[in-house]
């Protein structure tokens, strides 16, 4: 039986009413619990732009317009699972180590009870913090990657932790399996022609925007299933992996990206995926114009809270 769910939008004025996402009960709870969205508001990682630390306030505020059923899918969410906002992790400004201590302090036992956390963020330093508090109790999984950017360079500014280095920190500490994980929509000018080379050097499948667009959509659909069948999959998506006309508000924006309508027919087909983790990151409400970025990554939980719902389905279906 649900018990935490969307409060109908009948009941107040979206405008009204403390900010939570999609209006969900702030209930600092992990009991009968299924999906928990979660704030981490940390932008210390960034390397051009500041300002992702606001970015769970920013989406909080828009996602009040989301409503709970999916007209594609077919199905209401809250049909399925019982969603809590947790709120935000309490992350310490400036000092990226502390922060993911607090962050596997707060996560791990999410992951223990097989909840499913969609981290809002924050830059994409982040996600290592995620992947350790997921691979504690789940050993390694697949990452599935949407950003214009690899995250796999070794150091910036001689420093490790950055929100370019996540996920080889993530190989180097065996959080992720890179021979079933996929990067998907790189594209702008890089560092050097082997860019891409070293993140496939770490195993990982890479595919461009370019790649991507040349494929078309039903053959990445198809790509990212048989890279990641069978395994436990953490999903990551950086707002920037869309063209900045769409999501101009982001710390490093590449010219050139899909469109939102690409993005969310790519999202929307991701089903029969055993996703235990969803993240969305690099909003900067700063940068932003009419809230374009903030609705889009209100929507991209959306879809993130549609395919744990479909998960959720399937395996009382299946009992």
């Amino acid at each position: 039986m649900v018990k935490y769910k969307q409060d109908p939008t009948f009941s107040q004025p979206r405008f009204s009413g403390i900010s939570t996402f999609m209006r969900l009960p702030h209930v600092k709870t992990l009991d009968e619990v299924d999906v928990a969205v979660v704030g981490v508001p940390f932008d210390t990682g960034q390397t051009f732009r500041t300002g992702a630390r606001l970015g769970p306030q920013a989406i909080r505020n828009f996602s009040s317009l989301v409503r709970c059923s999916s007209n594609y899918h077919k199905i209401n969410i809250f049909d399925y699972v019982s969603a809590v906002d947790y709120g935000d992790i309490p992350i310490v400004p400036g000092f990226i180590q502390e922060t993911y201590e607090n962050m596997v302090d707060v996560l791990s036992p999410m992951y223990e009870k097989e909840i499913v956390p969609i981290v809002m963020g924050g830059d994409h330093s982040i996600s290592l913090g995620e992947l350790r508090a997921a691979a504690k109790h789940y050993g390694p999984v697949s990452l599935l990657h949407f950003d214009a950017h690899t995250d796999t360079v070794d150091s910036y500014f001689g420093q490790k932790y950055t929100h370019g280095t996540p996920f080889r920190r993530a190989v180097e500490e065996g959080l992720i399996d890179p021979s079933r994980s996929i990067q998907v929509g790189m594209r702008g000018p890089i560092n050097s022609l082997n860019e891409y080379d070293e993140s496939r050097e770490l195993g990982f499948e890479v595919i461009t925007t370019d790649e991507l667009v040349e494929m078309g959509i039903p053959s990445l659909i198809s790509a990212i299933k048989n890279r990641v069948q069978g395994q436990r999959v953490f999903l990551s998506f950086d707002v920037d992996f869309i063209d900045p006309a769409f999501a101009p508000g982001t710390g490093t924006p590449e010219v050139n990206g899909i469109f939102p309508r690409e993005a969310f027919q790519i999202l929307r087909q991701l089903t029969d995926i055993p996703f235990i983790g969803f993240d969305v990151v690099e909003v900067l409400p700063a940068y932003d114009h009419g809230e374009i970025t903030s609705a889009l990554a209100a929507n991209v939980m959306f879809e993130m809270m549609c395919l744990a719902a479909l998960n959720k389905k399937r395996a009382v279906t299946d009992m």
